[in-house]
C-alpha cells in the first residue's frame, strides 16, 4: 500500500525525530479534532515494530490546560509520548512530570495535515545546528531589546537564564519539544520586562493577524494594557479568565526553521526563520516560577534583536 504524505511525515516524526527503537513503547495522545494525525502517528509506530497505544481525549479549552489525571499517569509509563492535540499540553505539570522520569515527548499543538507534511520534511540536522548555536549565544547574554517596524520596543533581562534548543531531534532521555520545530527560547527574568510589543504575525489560539495588530504594553514584567480590535478583546478575555499571572512575560523565542511558513498555526508560525515571539503566562517549563494553566505566544515580524547592545538579528535577518 502506498503511503500518503501524512503517513510519510509521521514516519519521519517517530523514526528520525524521536529516534524510536523496536524495543520501545510509544503512547499517542490525541483528541477528536486531531484524530487523523493521531492515528497516522500510531500506525507509524506500529509499522516500525514498536508497541503502541492510542488514546483519545476531549479537546481542552485553552493552551496549557492539564489533561485528565489518568492520562497524566499514563504518560509516565512509556518511552516516547506523541501529543497531536488542538490545545497545547507542552507547558503542563503532566508533561514536565513525565519528562522528569526520562520520557521523550513531542507535542504537536494545533497541528494540521499541511503543517505536518511541510514541517516534518525540513532539514533537522541543519535546524539543530543553528538552534544550538543561538542558545549558546543567548545564554552568554544579560539584556535583550527587541524593536520592529510595527511598533515593538521592549527590553528585558535574561541574566542567569538557561536557553533551550527545540531542535527537532529528541533522542536522549527526558528530551521534549514541539514537532514540527526549530526555535531557541528562554524565560525573561520575572518583573524585568518593560516597553511594548506589537503582535503583527499571529497569536496563539487566534490565528493570523489580518486587520488590527495586537498592541501589548508591558510594565515590570506584566502586560498592563492590551489594545487592537476584536482579537485583542479575545486575548484579554482569555487572560482574565486565569488571573494576573496570565499576563506574565513568559518567553522570548527566535524561529530557526527555514521550511516553516506563516500559516496561522502558532506551532508552525513561531518556528519561522526571521521572526521572534513573546509569550504570556506559564514559564515553569523554561526555568521560570510562574505556574498558571495558560501559555500564549505572539509572533512579531521583521524584528531587530539587540543582545547586550550587539545586534544579533536585523529586520528579521539573523547575523550569527
Amino acid at each position: 500500500m502506498k503511503l500518503t504524505k501524512l503517513d510519510s511525515a509521521s514516519l519521519i516524526a517517530v523514526k528520525q525525530c524521536m529516534g524510536a527503537k523496536k524495543s520501545e513503547k510509544i503512547l499517542v495522545i490525541t483528541d477528536e479534532l486531531k484524530r487523523e494525525i493521531g492515528l497516522s502517528l500510531y500506525n507509524a509506530a506500529i509499522s516500525l515494530g514498536c508497541k503502541a497505544l492510542l488514546v483519545e481525549t476531549k479537546s481542552g479549552k485553552i493552551n496549557g490546560e492539564e489533561p485528565m489525571e489518568e492520562v497524566a499517569e499514563l504518560m509516565k509509563k512509556f518511552d516516547v509520548v506523541l501529543i497531536p492535540t488542538a490545545k497545547s499540553l507542552t507547558h503542563t505539570d503532566a508533561r514536565r512530570a513525565a519528562s522528569a522520569l526520562g520520557v521523550r515527548i513531542a507535542t504537536f499543538p494545533g497541528i494540521t495535515n499541511e503543517v505536518m507534511v511541510r514541517g516534518m520534511n525540513a532539514d533537522y540536522k541543519k535546524i539543530a545546528k543553528l538552534t544550538i548555536k543561538l542558545t549558546s549565544i543567548l545564554e552568554k547574554g544579560s539584556q535583550v531589546r527587541v524593536t520592529a517596524p510595527s511598533g515593538t520596543d521592549i527590553s528585558f533581562s535574561i541574566k542567569g537564564r538557561k536557553a533551550y534548543a527545540s531542535k527537532g531531534l529528541f533522542h536522549a532521555k527526558g528530551e521534549s519539544g514541539n514537532l514540527p520545530t526549530g526555535e531557541a527560547f528562554l524565560a525573561p527574568v520575572e518583573g524585568s520586562s518593560n516597553g511594548v510589543f506589537v503582535v503583527d504575525g499571529s497569536m496563539a489560539g487566534l490565528g493570523l493577524i489580518k486587520n488590527a495588530n495586537i498592541k501589548i504594553e508591558v510594565k515590570d514584567g506584566y502586560a498592563t494594557k492590551i489594545s487592537g480590535g476584536a482579537l485583542a478583546s479575545k486575548l484579554k478575555k482569555q487572560l482574565d479568565s486565569v488571573g494576573k499571572e496570565a499576563r506574565n512575560i513568559a518567553e522570548f523565542g527566535i524561529g530557526t526553521n527555514d521550511s516553516a511558513k506563516l500559516s496561522g498555526v502558532l506551532l508552525e508560525d513561531e518556528k519561522v526563520l526571521g521572526t521572534i515571539h513573546i509569550a504570556l503566562g506559564n514559564n515553569v517549563s523554561m526555568g521560570g516560577n510562574i505556574n498558571v494553566p495558560i501559555h500564549l505566544d505572539g509572533l512579531i515580524k521583521k524584528p531587530t534583536v539587540y543582545l547586550d547592545d550587539k545586534i544579533i538579528m536585523k529586520d528579521g535577518k539573523l547575523l550569527v
